[in-house]
């Protein structure tokens, strides 16, 4: 294996490696021999991640950016980096004790700013005042991820979380209650959460007395994790032509996060 002229504080370690080695997609059948070193291409993938740089701007150790590019976006289109997550989410939740399919969840968006060349799935969000993007976030109880979904801005909460719970829909049998905010308040939505999916939404609402910064039951796990991510300063704003590729960004962002935490 060819060895990297630089070491960047973003390179997977060796036992890192290790551990996410047999969860790469082996090479397909047919054409050519795959070449390419798939650790150097994770290393640029992460780079790419937690610098912010564009792609192009890799540094030239580094694979060429086209190679780096086609292996993420093949990936999202086939949903590997989602299917990365969940197993790394599953090992992860093995060690702390829990069973693989989480019981409890805690669901929150969070509105991101656009970069000047993002045109669609675009929309205003009036109660924070910005136009941009909308990161639905479902995560369990460890904060990790269990479904990323982007929309336009101007999406109201509870049709967010319609995509959300339709998207993992029989993929968590043991799921049973769901915390969210005040946005996803109703009798009429939470009876419909009920009725469809069987599940059991607890709104935790800010105290109305309250000054700046409150820690909120539960609901705190979720805000973490979006604190996770921002350490990533590409998500500094929504560079993404597409919302998909942000949603496999997400995932990406978390598959280093577990990997580090394993090894």
């Amino acid at each position: 294996m060819k060895a990297l002229s630089k070491s960047y504080p973003t390179n997977l370690t060796n036992q890192q490696w290790q551990l996410l080695e047999p969860l790469i997609p082996k090479a397909k059948r047919g054409g050519r021999r795959r070449t390419v070193d798939m650790r150097a291409i994770l290393n640029s993938i992460f780079y790419v991640l937690v610098s912010g740089c564009a792609w192009r701007m890799l540094p030239g150790d580094l694979p060429p950016y086209k190679t780096v590019y086609h292996y993420f976006r093949q990936w999202r289109i086939e949903g590997v980096w989602q299917v990365l997550n969940d197993r790394l989410r599953r090992m992860v939740r093995l060690q702390e004790g829990r069973r693989p399919s989480p019981s409890a969840a805690i669901l929150d968006s969070q509105t991101c700013r656009l970069a000047s060349m993002v045109s669609e799935a675009v929309g205003y969000d009036a109660a924070k005042r910005t136009k941009g993007r909308k990161l639905h976030l479902l995560v369990d109880t460890l904060g990790l991820v269990l479904i990323a979904v982007v929309t336009a801005a101007n999406l109201p909460e509870r049709d967010g979380a319609r995509l959300v719970f339709a998207a993992i829909r029989r993929r968590f049998p043991r799921l049973l209650w769901i915390w969210v905010d005040g946005g996803y308040s109703g009798a009429e939505f939470t009876q419909w959460v009920m009725q469809t999916y069987h599940w059991i939404l607890r709104v935790v609402r800010r105290p109305e007395e309250s000054k700046g910064f409150v820690k909120l039951p539960v609901r705190w796990r979720v805000e973490r994790t979006f604190g996770w991510l921002n350490w990533c300063r590409r998500f500094s704003k929504d560079y993404e032509v597409l919302p998909e590729t942000h949603e496999a960004l997400v995932y990406a962002a978390m598959v280093r996060l577990m990997i580090r935490r394993l090894a």
